[in-house]
């Protein structure tokens, strides 16, 4: 038998042992110490933006005019390439065949053409012969007639035969037009960033989700602001802007204006913050930066502050219109 004091104080001790999980749960969670500090901005009054790094040239998506099944890779990324350089071929099998058919059609129309010459003279020496004959009693009106018909028609012949040798040569144009099609050439002077096709895949054509190869000029290096359209009325393209390497502020870089596009889109650049919006709109501007200060790739984020002058919100500027007059 328990003694009379057992069950009174295990009691006690269940409930003091849930007044303590009670008071212990209810603790604030320890806030988890940032990998990296965020950039702060060196402006009393800016607008922020989240940048993506991009080329000068910006980054051309390469794909493929003729769809077929890839021949060869020329480069791979990192390559430089110059204007016109091969990037990659489709097979031309069939355009080859084709070529070759059309070839020797242009040849069968221009030998129609000599035979079309000779047949205009043969036409021409049987109408002189017929117009020197100085007795007309020796030839009827009816063969002089026919001899000159003849000599049209065989010009009329000759001009057909003519036009069927540019209509042979237009076609061959086309042939060789289609076989350059299938060698894909680089659009500009620049870098190979990306390669996302492989010999022996097929290659669609027209635009793709993920392009066939990305070339861009990396001689200097542009970032592509997104700002808010709720702060676009504060944007002024001779203001100061300045960017920060995400992660690392201690990298920074003054920015040069390049343009503003003055259309409002619908963001597109996703930063993967929690607590993004995704269903707003914004005004893209384009900047431009020396490229020795920031360690940086093609597609990389940087935190960009650009400075805002300090208006009202609820009365309008001076100078109402945030681009230079035309």
């Amino acid at each position: 038998m328990l003694p009379k004091y057992t069950l009174p104080a295990l009691a006690a001790a269940g409930f003091l042992f849930g007044v303590f999980q009670v008071v212990s749960s209810n603790q604030p969670a320890p806030v988890a110490q940032a990998a990296a500090e965020p950039a702060t901005s060196p402006y009393a009054t800016f607008i922020a933006g989240a940048g993506i790094v991009e080329a000068k040239s910006q980054n051309i998506a390469i794909g493929a005019p003729l769809a077929g099944l890839v021949k060869a890779v020329k480069v791979k990324v990192g390559d430089r390439v110059k204007l016109g350089d091969i990037l990659f071929l489709i097979d031309d099998r069939a355009a080859l065949a084709e070529l070759a058919v059309r070839e020797a059609d242009l040849a069968k129309a221009r030998a129609a053409v000599g035979e079309a010459e000779a047949g205009v003279k043969d036409a021409e020496v049987l109408q002189r012969l017929a117009d020197a004959v100085q007795d007309r009693r020796a030839i009827s009106t009816e063969e002089l007639e026919r001899r000159h018909n003849a000599t049209l028609i065989a010009r009329r012949k000759l001009d057909s035969a003519r036009a069927e040798v540019l209509q042979a040569e237009a076609a061959v144009k086309a042939s060789q037009t289609t076989l350059d099609l299938l060698r894909v050439a680089a659009p500009v002077d620049g870098e190979v960033l990306q390669v996302n096709v492989r010999p022996g895949e097929f290659a669609q054509a027209g635009p793709l989700s993920t392009p066939l190869m990305i070339v861009g000029n990396l001689d200097e290096l542009h970032v592509r602001v997104d700002i808010d359209e709720n702060d676009a009325w504060r944007f002024r393209p001779e203001s100061k802007a300045v960017a920060y390497l995400r992660g690392n502020r201690r990298f920074q870089t003054d920015l040069a204006l390049v343009w503003v596009e003055p259309y409002v889109v619908p963001k597109k650049s996703l930063t993967g913050d929690s607590t993004e919006r995704v269903d707003t709109r914004v005004l893209q501007a384009l900047y431009s930066f020396n490229r020795s200060k920031m360690p940086v790739y093609v597609g990389q984020q940087l935190d960009v502050f650009i400075e805002a002058p300090d208006f009202d919100r609820d009365s309008a500027p001076a100078n109402a219109s945030p681009l230079p007059p035309a």
